[in-house]
């Protein structure tokens, strides 16, 4: 059996095809899963990758032989895996390595209602069990069907945001041969957009850029595209198409902070006093807006096993992440990088002037944008830093990593990454000048000791 340990993530499975994850491994997963969750029925969705279908095909096989019957929908995306497991009630897997190159593949898992199932919630055990060896199951064999559910998808993502009646758009869509190549058309179809697609071929090759529209560079090509075609809006999405970027007509990129604020504004429109969710490192904006609209905003760790689980002890209507992750209560509180697109789509298409003024009140700050520095010791590190910083801080937390706020709309945050020798900086101000100098700042002191930039 491969080590576990270097494949059993925080939130998921993930490694290298077949060094660190092969066909056995994804069959003893699937068998673990079925019995830790007691699962009588399970579905399971794949993504475009060379290693997908053998890889859940052999998952599949361990949860029929663990009894469950297996639904087997095919090509997808991370969010038609959650709209099954939330429609249909019952626990999920998607077979993905989201972002990662070409050589990585992996599975999220969900419970029944597309529930989350991370390290402390199901995942721990299920790791355990497959290194203790599955136990013997004596009853009869669980059936494997095929199901389309692509359609009734789209149909339901259309029924959260109407984008029938809008003012026609042209929209300049990358999915980074990742599975938005098969979500958008569906979703999208009949409706007043104008798409210019790009890069839409199902290739887990990546052949064009890295599936990562995080990466400034791997946004390059839309930005160029929706200049060049004069369209109202660009959007990206990533290789499993839970996350989505945009770039407005301009063609510069729109903090997923902003889209946060847009998005809130129009669900506490829908629903107002309700309760916002953002992690530690969404701007200001987001929980100003909220106030001043007069719903609750609650601020919590970044990851999405965080998020959702706040979404359920506060009922929260809706939470955003900065990397792109956007969660809704009405999809069984699942991140969509679709129903965001279509949120942003249905509140430009709503009105006549462009994205970039539609969006001016949404971003009154400066962000750094994550930046990474190597570091032999990242609790040392940020103790450090703590220590410079005590008598100029007017606010000092560590809800997640270390967050120091100087006053005056100010704050940085200093996060450590679970699988690397890495801190990761984010810094706000008011203006570009202060966001630059304090930047710059933290920056020298993390690095004093010739700490490697990434």
């Amino acid at each position: 059996m491969h080590d576990l340990s270097r494949i059993f993530k925080a939130y998921d499975v993930r490694g290298v095809v077949p060094s660190e994850l092969d066909t056995d491994v994804a069959r003893a997963i699937g068998a673990a899963f079925v019995h830790v969750l007691a699962a009588p029925r399970i579905v399971v969705a794949h993504d475009m990758r060379d290693s997908s279908v053998p890889l859940s095909t052999a998952f599949a096989d361990g949860a029929a032989g663990q009894g469950a019957d297996v639904i087997m929908i095919g090509l997808g995306s991370t969010d038609l895996l959650y709209f099954a497991a939330g429609s249909l009630d019952i626990p999920g897997a998607m077979f993905t390595a989201s972002h990662n190159p070409a050589k990585y593949n992996g599975v999220k898992l969900c419970r029944a209602g597309a529930a989350p199932i991370g390290a402390d919630t199901g995942l721990g055990d299920i790791r355990a069990m497959v290194e203790a060896g599955i136990p013997a199951f004596t009853g009869p064999r669980g059936t494997i069907t095929h199901s389309d559910l692509l359609a009734a998808y789209a149909e339901h993502l259309c029924t959260l945001v109407d984008l029938s009646a809008i003012r026609p758009l042209r929209v300049v869509v990358d999915a980074g041969n990742g599975m938005g190549g098969l979500t958008v058309p569906a979703v999208f179809e009949g409706l007043p957009l104008t798409v210019h697609p790009l890069y839409f071929e199902l290739d887990g090759s990546f052949p064009n850029h890295e599936a990562n529209p995080i990466e400034p560079a791997n946004l390059r090509d839309l930005q160029a595209a929706v200049r060049a075609t004069g369209a109202d809006i660009g959007l990206a999405f990533d290789g499993d198409a839970d996350r989505c970027f945009v770039v407005d007509e301009r063609g510069e990129c729109v903090s997923p902070s902003t889209i946060t604020a847009l998005v809130a504004e129009r669900e506490l429109a829908r629903e107002p006093g309700a309760t916002i969710i953002h992690n530690v490192i969404v701007s200001n904006a987001v929980p100003e807006l909220v106030t001043r609209l007069g719903g609750v905003p609650v601020r919590t760790r970044v990851g999405h096993s965080f998020i959702k689980a706040e979404m359920a002890r506060t009922g929260a209507i809706f939470g955003g992440e900065h990397s792109g992750h956007f969660y809704f209560r009405d999809f069984w509180r699942a991140d969509s990088g679709m129903l965001a697109a279509m949120h942003v789509l249905a509140a430009l298409g709503e009105q006549e002037r462009p994205l970039s003024r539609l969006l001016d009140g949404y971003a009154p700050y400066t962000l750094s944008g994550e930046i990474n520095s190597e570091v032999a010791d990242a609790g040392v590190a940020m103790a450090e830093i703590e220590k410079a910083y005590v008598g100029l801080a007017t606010g000092i937390d560590h809800l997640d990593g270390l967050t120091v706020s100087l006053g005056d709309g100010v704050w940085f945050n200093l996060r450590p990454s679970n699988t690397e020798p890495l801190l990761r900086l984010n810094v706000e101000a008011p203006d570009h000048a202060t966001m630059s100098r304090v930047r710059d700042e933290v920056l020298t002191r993390i690095r004093h000791e010739r700490e490697i930039d990434r």
